[in-house]
């Protein structure tokens, strides 16, 4: 017998390719974090002798969710600006929080919330975008979780850079070391939007992107009004801008892209620029239903998003799997316009192609990373199972997440975390609580 570090055996595998394939009572070897075999559970257990054998036969096995868009830290500032357009939740919510508040001790508490979160409920990776990103990365590390780290790109000061040039050397920086091969933790550029950067900046950023060979993500066509402001202000759409200084390209996502014309969304399909849409941080600020079947039949690559806890205000990818859906048939007013089978995608294999790491991640092949998570069907909430894929899609609660891996280690087992002492991470961001809270009430005294 061969031997490998562990065998899952499960109800169901839905490896997501093939699309559309469900698997029945088959099993996933995994050997130096790694997926070496595919194969019926039978023949698994005559060929490998694992030094630990999971078995979960009313389970569904499949890839982990990637979120391609959040704020982590801004976990620690859920529920404090609920109910506001977005422009007054920046201005008047969000960014005197922020100055207020963000530090590198506040990165590291609130993103270690945030994976906490992102891990009971299946994701396997994240994409950040926030302040003090090599915060973000040790964190990262540290909690053993794959990460897109984003660098900010702003024109004002911020606590962590003085401005955009700053931004721009410490982004650097950061792709050069020390993550520049590290198996976890990847980075790219993130300018915040359109209306935080200069044109030069922009240059500038194109320049070191292409050096660099590193992707870029952008807040971009979120809500009418950016739209209309950048007009005002600049006389163009922030997309087309972003055109006219060569920035729309296969290294840019474009995160939300809610208002759009034809026009832009074939720009994107010849430009291979991929989507993050985050549909319920869109809903709860009024911004609107990106077209996401427009999105699809052009051939433009979409991924979920959640976006940050202070927006949506919970970080399950699997709640914005079921949204993405359903709002993608009222949209399209064609009840097949997003089938759960290609939701599904969007949340695991499409997000991991909107990273650059579709070789690696995103699907359940011999010689990926055993970024794995797996789902339990005995709920009265998801039973009988006729489709498991809809009932994926449709029916699943975070809470029935009950394991999850990342690269191999075993992140959940049986519904708890393994290597994360909830009692301090809860103990600490109740810490937060009363110190932001308290300024608060007395500000208002």
């Amino acid at each position: 017998m061969q031997h490998c570090d562990t065998l899952i055996l499960a109800g169901w595998c839905v490896p997501v390719e093939p699309h559309d394939l469900v698997l029945t009572d088959h099993a996933v070897a995994i050997n130096d974090g790694k997926i070496i075999d595919i194969l019926p559970s039978p023949d698994a257990r005559q060929r490998y002798a694992p030094g630990v054998l999971v078995q979960r036969p009313d389970h569904i096995l499949l890839p982990g969710f990637v979120n391609a868009h959040t704020h982590a830290a801004m976990s620690l500032l859920r529920g404090i600006a609920d109910d506001m357009p977005l422009e007054r939740w920046l201005s008047e919510g969000v960014w005197p929080l922020e100055n207020r508040w963000v530090s590198a001790e506040m990165v590291r508490d609130g993103t270690r919330l945030a994976i906490a979160e992102m891990l009971l409920s299946g994701c396997t990776c994240f994409s950040d975008q926030y302040f003090f990103p090599e915060i973000v990365a040790e964190t990262a590390v540290d909690l053993h979780m794959r990460a897109m780290v984003g660098t900010p790109v702003i024109e004002s000061p911020s606590a962590w850079a003085d401005g955009a040039a700053e931004c721009l050397s410490k982004a650097a920086d950061l792709v050069h070391d020390p993550y520049a091969d590290h198996p976890l933790v990847s980075s790219c550029f993130a300018p915040h939007s359109t209306a935080t950067v200069s044109d030069q900046t922009f240059t500038d950023l194109r320049v070191l992107a292409d050096q660099l060979d590193t992707r870029i993500q952008i807040h971009l066509h979120e809500s009418a009004q950016e739209i209309e402001n950048e007009q005002n202000s600049n006389g163009k759409r922030p997309i087309e801008r972003l055109r006219d200084l060569g920035l729309v390209n296969a290294s840019l996502m474009a995160v939300h892209a809610v208002h759009v014309t034809d026009n832009e969304i074939a720009l994107f399909a010849d430009a291979g620029v991929v989507i993050a849409h985050c549909p319920r941080s869109n809903l709860k600020l009024a911004d609107g239903i990106a077209p996401i079947a427009a999105y699809g039949k052009a051939g433009v690559t979409v991924a979920l998003g959640t976006d940050s806890a202070a927006s949506n205000n919970v970080m399950d990818v699997l709640g914005e799997m079921r949204t993405a859906a359903l709002l993608a048939k009222v949209e399209a007013h064609d009840a097949t316009a997003l089938p759960a089978a290609q939701a599904l995608r969007m949340a695991t294999l499409e997000g991991a192609k909107s990273l650059g790491l579709a070789d690696s991640i995103g699907s359940i092949e011999a010689g990926k990373w055993a970024d794995l998570a797996c789902i339990d069907l005995r709920h009265i909430n998801s039973q009988p199972v006729y489709d498991p894929i809809s009932q994926l899609v449709y029916t699943v609660q975070p809470q029935q997440v009950s394991d999850v891996w990342v690269a191999g280690k075993h992140q959940v087992d049986n519904g708890t975390l393994s290597h994360i002492d909830v009692a301090e991470l809860l103990q600490r961001t109740s810490e937060w609580q009363y110190r932001i809270a308290g300024e608060q009430e007395r500000k208002s005294a």
